[in-house]
């Protein structure tokens, strides 16, 4: 990397290597200067080391180069003198744009040299093969080569200058005036492929800005100039697509326009919604969308006529007969009739969307179908004048259209009208924004319209027609054509017909399976069946245990519900904590690149002071050094004088000698008469110091007057900072009482649900204990009447083996009697001392 000590000394290097050939030395020599951090202080040097450095990279096509250069340069001068930068940029563009011209005009066919489909492109591999293969040698490859890689430059000079000036409230003209002037260049040579781009780049500027609130000496789009300037930009780049022809580009264009207004919340000056309604027109006219196209022309009218006072008559009329016209295009049936739910929520969408781009401000509850349509339009038209302001023929058309019932004349009488609108139009007077108004466009539209009518009115009054009958009756169209329109006016239910060919009729009316009741017959006879069925036989009800589960299903929904409340509630706590990090995160990344950036910038002070302080010193010690070697010259030029005098005076001789008295004598009176001008002298060296001085003082004065102002700027910017640190601070100590507050009450609701748990944990407890004595209960009864059941079967058991026993125990004593076991000790005993009755039965 080649250093200089002063700018002036890499400027003078660049020259000479220029001169000598080695531009790429000179442009590297100059590229390393400026961007050294050495040379962060602006001065009128490096404006001129910028010119010779843009010129350089223009020759070269260095854009990479140029770009880095300028970016440098703004930080330089960004903050002392805009105006250079400016001056700076202009002249790399006009410099590009030269070039540019210059290939052109040594290029004869532009169409067959600029056919390139996208300038950013590289040569395919196999173009480069087939051009060495075939050898093409001719003036078509030399014009390839020597256009195409220019236009590619003053493309990549415009991205380059749009993405410096970019988001820059002291450069937002200058971003616009490059704006325009690419527009422009896309549309003198039909680079649709790079508009689109220029469109895109254009619109992801905006979208930063909005996005990044806090970046310094950002636009204000709430300031009227500003605002203008970026309204200015789209509207430019409105037109240019339609002229282009690129529709779906010019529709971005005007959501970009209707979003910058929603985004200030300020409508436009009414020229600039004039040509913003006029192209909606032309749009919604390709796109086929003819009730929005009426719409946009209503709007047009009622501005044309509310604001412009030097519109004609004969202007008013044209506009007003293209208001009704293009209502009257519009088809009489919606293409609802079938669609499934998510293309009518679509449908509604699209309709919302396209009532705001036209100025009409819905409800989302209410069907912008059911608001914006024809019959409504067809209304306002009356209702506002606007019928009353059109050519009669337009008159005559409309009753004919939408009041006569002429079902046998309709068309006959139509179509003259037709041919008399078909010759209105043409240009408008200069008064009018509109520039051309051409009614011929709206006659097929028109005709199909008066086939519909003709068509809908015939089957009010015929069941069968002849299809050579019908065919007379519509001169507009052949049959297939008729028949065509008729498919689609059927499909969405606007009439009913059909046309058998064998028998070469149209019938009208209802048409068996394909009227409306027949449409789904099938599914409605199975759902028939299936109601049989089930009356027929019906479903066995099966023994479930939903009666046992109702009582706790309640609580267990409430519970359920209760849990995914709670759940998401955690959510939304950690998605608010994630957030909370990120934004401290954040905040302390920027806090620490301020405090870099303000170390930088201190250390970048101390070191340009350390380096003024060098070169004063090296300036003084060069002064120095200089007045010395000046002074050593001269004591040597009179040591030698002084010699060659001695060496003359030994050969002089006595007259020699008074030849020198009388010189002396001369000198001695040229002494004094010079001596009288001493004073006149004192006091011109005395003025010419004073002014300098004068001057000094000035200089310096100016010098500590721009020191103050820079460090009053730096004061300010460090007291902003201060501020915003701050309010970062506090912002923080907000967040972190919140905090706080937060785990308090996190802490509180654990613990009031911990106990909420334990108390119901308890009564489940004693719940349980409970259930547990009634089942000891229960189980002591069923033991007790189990035993009140068995007590008889041992009384009948017992009496038996007494009867038994009774001869052989009856002459026993006590100690000897047989053992019962252990249930019969003491009944036995008793038992023995009875003897039952004869033939008396058990107890059983």
């Amino acid at each position: 990397m080649t250093t200089f000590a002063k700018p002036e000394n890499a400027l003078k290097r660049a020259e000479e290597l220029i001169n000598v050939g080695q531009k790429q030395n000179a442009l590297q020599a100059l590229h390393d200067l400026i961007t050294s951090r050495r040379y962060r202080a602006w001065q009128k040097t490096l404006e001129r080391i910028m010119f010779k450095y843009v010129e350089l990279c223009v020759d070269m096509r260095r854009g990479r180069f140029a770009k880095d250069g300028l970016i440098q340069y703004r930080i330089v001068c960004q903050q002392v003198n805009v105006n250079s930068l400016e001056e700076v940029i202009k002249h790399f563009m006009h410099l590009s744009t030269e070039k540019a011209e210059q290939a052109r005009s040594q290029a004869e066919a532009l169409e067959e040299a600029l056919d390139v489909d996208d300038l950013e492109a590289d040569k395919r591999p196999e173009d480069l093969m087939l051009s060495y293969v075939s050898g093409e040698k001719g003036k078509d490859r030399s014009d390839r080569e020597l256009v195409t890689p220019w236009f590619k430059f003053l493309w990549e000079t415009y991205r380059t200058v749009l993405e410096i000036l970019r988001n820059n409230s002291k450069l937002e003209a200058l971003y616009a005036m490059t704006a325009h002037r690419a527009f422009q260049f896309c549309k003198q040579y039909k680079r649709t492929t790079e508009f689109r781009r220029l469109c895109e780049i254009i619109r992801n500027h905006l979208s930063n800005l909005n996005k990044y609130r806090d970046q310094r000496d950002r636009p204000d789009l709430s300031a009227p100039e500003s605002l203008q300037l970026y309204l200015d930009t789209r509207f430019e780049q409105l037109k240019i697509a339609t002229e282009l022809e690129l529709w779906q580009e010019a529709f971005r264009s005007v959501e970009d326009i209707h979003g910058l207004m929603c985004m200030v919340k300020k409508t436009p000056k009414s020229s600039l919604m004039v040509v913003y309604y006029a192209k909606l027109t032309e749009i919604f006219w390709i796109s086929s969308s003819h009730l929005y196209h009426a719409y946009a022309w209503l709007k047009l009218f009622t501005l044309q006529k509310s604001f412009n006072k030097n519109l004609s008559q004969k202007d008013l009329q044209l506009i007003a007969s293209s208001v009704v016209l293009a209502a009257l295009s519009v088809p009489p049936y919606t293409h609802r009739r079938g669609s499934s739910h998510l293309e009518l929520q679509n449908e509604k969408e699209r309709n919302l969307r396209m009532a705001n781009l036209i100025g009409f401000n819905l409800d989302p509850k209410v069907d912008g179908g059911e608001v914006l349509s024809r019959s409504n339009i067809l209304s306002e038209l009356v209702l506002k004048g606007v019928l009353s302001c059109a050519t009669q023929e337009v008159k005559d058309l409309y009753h004919l259209l939408e009041h006569e019932f002429l079902p046998l004349d309709l068309a006959s009488k139509i179509q003259p009208l037709l041919v008399k609108i078909s010759k209105l139009g043409g240009k408008l007077s200069s008064a009018s924004s509109v520039h051309e108004v051409q009614l011929s466009q709206y006659a097929p539209a028109l005709e199909k319209l008066a086939t519909l009518r003709l068509l809908q009115q015939v089957s009010r009054v015929y069941q069968t027609l002849k299809i050579e009958s019908l065919s007379q009756m519509i001169p507009f169209f052949d049959f297939p054509v008729v028949e065509k329109i008729s498919v689609d006016a059927v499909k969405h239910n606007f009439i009913a017909m059909k046309v058998d060919h064998i028998k070469g009729v149209v019938l009208f009316g209802n048409l068996g399976l394909e009227s409306d009741g027949f449409q789904d017959h099938l599914t409605v006879f199975a759902g028939s069946l299936d109601k049989a069925r089930t009356l027929i036989y019906p479903p066995v009800k099966k023994a479930s245990k939903l009666g046992e589960m109702l009582p706790g299903l309640a609580d267990l929904v409430d519970k359920e519900h209760k849990r995914l409340l709670a759940r998401k509630s955690i959510i939304e706590k950690r998605k608010e904590e994630q957030e909370l990090l990120l934004l401290e995160m954040e905040r302390n990344a920027e806090l620490k690149r301020r405090k870099q950036q303000q170390i930088a910038e201190e250390e970048e002070k101390k070191r340009l002071a350390s380096e003024v302080e060098k070169r004063k010193n090296q300036m003084i010690l060069e002064e120095i050094r200089d007045k010395e070697l000046e002074q050593a010259k001269a004591l040597l030029e009179d040591v030698g004088k002084q010699r060659k005098k001695k060496i003359k005076k030994s050969f002089l001789d006595g007259l020699e000698v008074e030849l020198s008295r009388q010189h002396h004598d001369g000198d001695l009176k040229e002494k004094n008469r010079l001596a009288r001008m001493l004073e006149n002298k004192t006091i011109f060296q005395g003025n010419v110091v004073h002014r300098r001085q004068s001057e000094f003082d000035r200089l310096r004065e100016e010098r500590e007057r721009q020191i103050q102002q820079m460090l009053q700027a730096r004061r300010q910017e460090r007291d902003a900072i201060r501020k915003k640190i701050f309010y970062v601070q506090t912002e923080e100590e907000k967040q972190r009482k919140l905090l706080e507050e937060e785990e308090a009450r996190k802490r509180e609701e654990a613990e009031r649900q911990r106990k909420i748990e334990e108390e119901r944990r308890a009564k489940l407890d004693e719940i349980a204990e409970k259930q547990r004595q009634r089942e000891r209960e229960l189980e002591e009864k069923e033991r007790q009447r189990r035993e009140a059941l068995l007590e008889p079967d041992r009384w009948s058991s017992s009496r038996q083996d007494d009867r038994t026993s009774q001869p052989s125990d009856r002459w026993r004593s006590d100690d000897r009697k047989p053992s019962f076991g252990a249930g019969g000790g003491s009944k036995s005993t008793w038992s023995s001392s009875r003897v039952p009755p004869r033939g008396g039965g058990s107890a059983r």
